[in-house]
């Protein structure tokens, strides 16, 4: 068992990371339907259970539109709604998105993987604070994980380095905001809390692809950089330093400058010369103080900038797709593997004398895929027998499964294709 199974407890992923052309080809052409005859009718096939996913999906699609309606931050539609409605909506959408991610082969990233990423640093190597208490949900789902060498930046851009990483290959991150801006009906707005950007109740959606497990915090929306120890040290005590020499000297004329001051208010009666010069001395060394000081707060905004644009170098490039716009992403991506699993069950079925059972298809199909390949991959043959069963597809004998033959396939798939649109036997 590699290191990344094992701190995912020793799965692996349900994910095929191989395009459907290519899996045809190699099934038509060098896998077991080669010995199948009839290339074009394969491909056929292939076609005919693309369709019918797709068909499937639709209604999928069009629930997460209705639903994310609600909650979508470009609209305010809520307002229109009750607490209950929208409660209901809300329920309905995650139940649905989640359907989806499952059918994708996503999986949701448990909370000691997030626990673990707040603690660690990856390749945003910075202190992070995420507003945690104005967020209702937050759920994070992942599909495909992997080990490789990433280049980490350190000192200030004066050093970089590899390091071996944890990589998601993609990850989709839900997060739900409170609704009465921001909080709970008995919960205080928090200290400091200024305008939000995203109205109160709801809903953002984002897809990033190849994110460093470790940077999963820096994922979310409104994170704000903290300086560390580091940082306030190298910023703080040249700070102080370089301002006590100005202190000392404004601390023995300060004393003239109240007096200079008292004379022009008309609250002492005279002032000599050479206070008069101390006092103006005293002015300018509060004029270079306050230049001091706004030299080191613009230094501190200039590294917090550079922090925040290396949050931005790093994770915000890897956005994929935003909220509304994932869901014709995901359910492309749900289709996609839907077919390819249907697929490889029926190839290898139907090539399987005296058929086979649901162990001895799991292991022939994963061996397939990674001597094909090189993916490792950890098979639902359970999840691609009931497809294959649900159209028609699949005879059972005991624990022995079988395909029916290709001509028979696809005209029940045909058959099933037809029956999705009854408009002539309504007219009749």
């Amino acid at each position: 068992m590699d290191a990344v199974s094992a701190r995912h407890g020793g799965q692996r992923d349900h994910f095929i990371p191989v395009r459907k052309s290519d899996i045809l080809d190699a099934l038509v052409m060098q896998g077991p339907m080669a010995k199948a005859s009839g290339g074009e009718k394969l491909r056929q096939l292939f076609r005919m259970l693309g369709a019918v996913f797709h068909y499937e999906y639709f209604d999928a699609l069009e629930r997460l539109r209705e639903r994310y309606f609600y909650f979508d931050p470009e609209h305010d539609g809520h307002l229109r709604f009750d607490g209950a409605t929208l409660e209901a909506a809300y329920r309905e959408l995650l139940d649905s998105f989640e359907a989806v991610l499952r059918g994708a082969n996503f999986r949701e990233v448990s909370a000691e993987e997030i626990e673990r990423a707040h603690r660690e640093h990856g390749i945003v190597r910075i202190n992070i604070h995420i507003p945690l208490e104005d967020y209702r949900d937050v759920r994070f789902y992942s599909r495909g994980h992997r080990r490789e060498n990433v280049e980490i930046i350190e000192w200030y851009g004066w050093r970089r380095r590899e390091i071996e990483a944890e990589i998601y290959d993609d990850v989709v991150l839900l997060v739900s905001l409170k609704n009465e801006n921001g909080r709970k009906p008995d919960e205080r707005p928090r200290s400091g809390a200024g305008p939000r950007k995203v109205r109160p109740g709801a809903v953002l959606i984002k897809y990033f692809r190849r994110i460093v497990a470790a940077d999963l915090n820096a994922l979310f929306p409104d994170v704000k950089v903290v300086m560390g120890l580091r940082d306030k040290l190298i910023l703080g005590v040249p700070a102080l330093l370089g301002g006590i020499p100005i202190l000392i000297k404004l601390a023995s004329t300060v004393t003239v400058l109240f007096l200079v001051a008292g004379f022009y208010l008309g609250i002492t009666s005279a002032v000599r010369e050479d206070e008069m010069t101390a006092a103006l001395a005293a002015l300018s060394g509060l004029v270079a103080l306050g230049g001091f000081v706004l030299r080191q707060w613009m230094k501190f905004q200039r590294q917090s900038l550079l922090y925040h644009k290396q949050i931005v170098d790093n994770i915000y490039f890897r956005n994929v797709n935003n909220n509304a716009g994932i869901f014709d992403y995901i359910i492309g991506a749900a289709e996609e593997q839907e077919t390819k699993e249907a697929f490889l069950a029926y190839g290898f079925l139907l090539e399987a004398e005296g058929g086979c059972s649901e162990d001895e298809l799991d292991d022939r199909i994963e061996r397939w895929l990674h001597q094909t390949f090189g993916v490792s991959v950890d098979f639902e043959s359970s999840d691609a027998l009931g497809k294959l069963d649900r159209l028609g597809l699949l005879q059972r004998a005991g624990d022995r499964y079988s395909a029916v033959p290709l001509d028979e396939a696809l005209s029940r798939l045909d058959r099933k294709w037809d029956d999705y649109f009854q408009y002539a036997a309504v007219r009749g």
